[in-house]
């Protein structure tokens, strides 16, 4: 009988540790996201999610455990990423206000192979599929704020990544716009992404996320699925009982 050893997971966070100084930003912190799957972080502020996504897209150098993907070294700088097959979303969105809508997803594929009437249909599907197509030649910067979000958005999507790092993507939105960006993370997720999100809406993350990543000061204080975290009094301490009274 032969056996088949199963593929890497898309990311492998391994016992990383960052200081900044003499502050340790994150202790030995170490969890996976699996192709298909969505993992979010979630923590009080300063706890370090920001840290994790910056060690991961090679912002910070861990001076102790590593990061792969797909089995392989992460790349140790963010230019890297998107040929490493990673795409990231920014809290401060990081559009191109005076570019067209449809220009600033034309951006992350400008640096890949292919005839630009390819990456042009490729931009407007993905335009398409967050409900923007009618807006593809309107400036970026005349976007409602909601509108901002799903073209940033959009434009992580447009390369076809294998990991998916959301930033905060359901803040400042409303009910009906969070629940269209749920639908969107899940179809992201079928389609065989991996998705690792931060997140401080915590209804949002238990409504789409496979597992939850706790952390606080910098170490992982609990990890499990959505019903586990929740169920954790260690959880309840540092953080959703925080959220509960804010």
């Amino acid at each position: 009988m032969t056996t088949t050893t199963p593929p890497p997971p898309r990311l492998e966070v391994c016992g990383i540790e960052v200081a900044f100084g003499g502050l340790k930003a994150l202790d030995g912190v170490s969890f996976t996201v699996g192709d298909g799957e969505t993992v979010a972080l979630i923590g009080p502020n300063g706890a370090g999610k920001t840290t994790v996504f910056n060690a991961v897209c090679g912002l910070v150098r861990p001076r102790k455990g590593h990061v792969r993907l797909a089995g392989r070294p992460a790349p140790s700088k963010a230019t890297g990423l998107l040929a490493a097959g990673v795409s990231r979303t920014l809290q401060g969105l990081g559009l191109f206000d005076r570019m067209t809508v449809l220009e600033n997803v034309l951006v992350p594929l400008s640096s890949l192979p292919g005839p630009a009437t390819r990456k042009a249909s490729k931009a407007r599907a993905a335009l398409a599929d967050l409900g923007l197509a009618a807006d593809a030649d309107r400036p970026a910067g005349t976007l409602p704020y909601p509108e901002r979000k799903r073209l940033a958005l959009a434009r992580a999507l447009v390369t076809g990544p294998g990991l998916l790092l959301l930033d905060e993507p359901a803040g400042g939105l409303g009910e009906a716009d969070i629940a269209d960006l749920a639908h969107t993370v899940r179809a992201t997720a079928d389609a065989g992404c991996a998705v690792l999100l931060v997140e401080h809406h915590v209804d949002f993350v238990m409504d789409v996320a496979d597992r939850v990543v706790v952390l606080d000061f910098g170490r992982v204080i609990a990890s499990g699925t959505p019903g586990e975290v929740r169920a954790d009094p260690a959880v309840e301490e540092a953080y959703l009982g925080l959220e509960a009274a804010s």
